[in-house]
């Protein structure tokens, strides 16, 4: 299962010590401008080294483009891409080489397949990631010319720092995706101690679609909340996912979860712009928990290829938190999905039009789960 979507496919390949990355977008449109200049902003910004709060490993990540592109559009055949990778250090990982790391895929992809990379994680490394952000780039720019649908997303928290107030201009600005400037020197601190400790420590990303129109995701199997669930899932280090208020729905009454309606709007948007498996019209929102890096200098308890107890020290680079940069990762499977999601419903509703009455989206729209009144 390396490809991804009905209509408009994904298929990735490539490991993280590898030649090369790359992804064939299948049932891309024609019609959409790109060059491969316009892959770097959105690849730049999950890009490692370029702060001293994620992995030393340093990639340029410039892109190919093999096929479906002529004259800067596609052309509605297969779009191929391709990036090299160029800073792969594979003696990093010759000690670990027989040993099952505790807390990571070595011992499953062992047991499935019998054989594995230890090469960075071979296919289960973060680096895979990159070529979803590479193809989101023309789902995103399709999109917002189509639809006007806008896909962004910020980091709501790591460890147990949360931010104390909600700015989208300045998360951009700073290298945590962080919508709260003031907190950025704390959050320095913060990773500062915690690279020196050796340990690691999780976080959680909200992203956000604006502009969806009313109608996309199809009823029971076909759920647009599902199919963003199990996007997000897809990511490597997730281990939950909320879409609107999530878990904090539990506490709520029915009363107060219910996003009532008037002429003007809903009232709120507890449900995270999705009803029924279908969007509402309201913004889309999910909120990702990415668990803490496993990959550490601290001595861990695990075994051997042989099932001998040995002592586990990762060398290498590797991020302390691994949600610090995986912002434009959750952007770019929620505009997947979207894209996906969009298509299905043009071929079978695309002579629907559009229905009265047509519920506005109404000013409460929600930045993360708890405070889906306030936005």
């Amino acid at each position: 299962m390396n490809t991804f979507g009905q209509l408009f496919r994904v298929t990735t390949f490539g490991e993280s010590h590898g030649p090369a990355i790359g992804c064939v977008i299948d049932g891309c449109p024609p019609g959409i401008a790109i060059a491969a200049e316009d892959f770097a902003g959105d690849l730049a910004r999950r890009a490692t080294g370029r702060t001293r709060h994620t992995s030393a490993r340093h990639e340029s990540d410039t892109v190919e483009i093999l096929s479906g592109v002529y004259e800067g559009s596609t052309t509605g055949t297969p779009v191929a891409l391709l990036i090299r990778n160029t800073d792969a250090r594979s003696k990093d990982y010759d000690r670990i080489a027989r040993q099952f790391r505790p807390g990571h895929a070595d011992y499953t992809y062992w047991q499935k397949y019998g054989v594995r990379d230890p090469r960075g994680g071979g296919r289960s490394s973060a680096r895979e990631t990159t070529m979803r952000v590479a193809a989101a780039v023309v789902a995103k720019r399709w999109l917002r010319e189509r639809h006007g649908v806008v896909v962004r997303g910020h980091l709501a928290q790591i460890g147990e720092i949360v931010p104390s107030a909600h700015d989208w201009s300045v998360v951009e600005d700073n290298a945590f995706f962080w919508p709260d400037a003031a907190q950025v020197p704390e959050l320095e601190t913060y990773m500062d101690a915690l690279r020196k400790s050796g340990d690691s420590v999780g976080a959680r990303v909200t992203v956000v679609a604006d502009g969806v129109p009313p109608g996309w995701g199809e009823p029971v199997y076909g759920k647009l909340d599902a199919d963003i669930a199990a996007a997000m899932m897809s990511i490597n280090a997730v281990k939950g996912v909320e879409i609107g208020d999530g878990f904090a729905s539990v506490a709520q009454r029915g009363t107060a979860h219910r996003d009532e309606m008037s002429a003007g709007g809903f009232l709120s948007n507890h449900a995270g712009g999705i009803l029924g498996g279908i969007s509402t019209g309201q913004r889309i929102l999910a909120s990702v928990a990415f668990k803490p890096t496993s990959s550490l200098r601290l001595p861990g308890r695990g075994l051997d290829i042989d099932g001998e107890a040995v002592e586990v020290v990762t060398t290498g680079r590797h991020d302390p938190c691994v949600g610090i940069r995986a912002t434009p990762i959750c952007e770019a499977m929620l505009a997947l999905v979207l894209m996906d999601q969009a298509l299905r419903h043009r071929a079978q509703c695309g002579d629907v039009g559009e229905v009265a009455p047509r519920i506005p989206a109404g000013a409460a729209q929600g930045e993360s789960p708890g405070d889906a009144g306030d936005g």
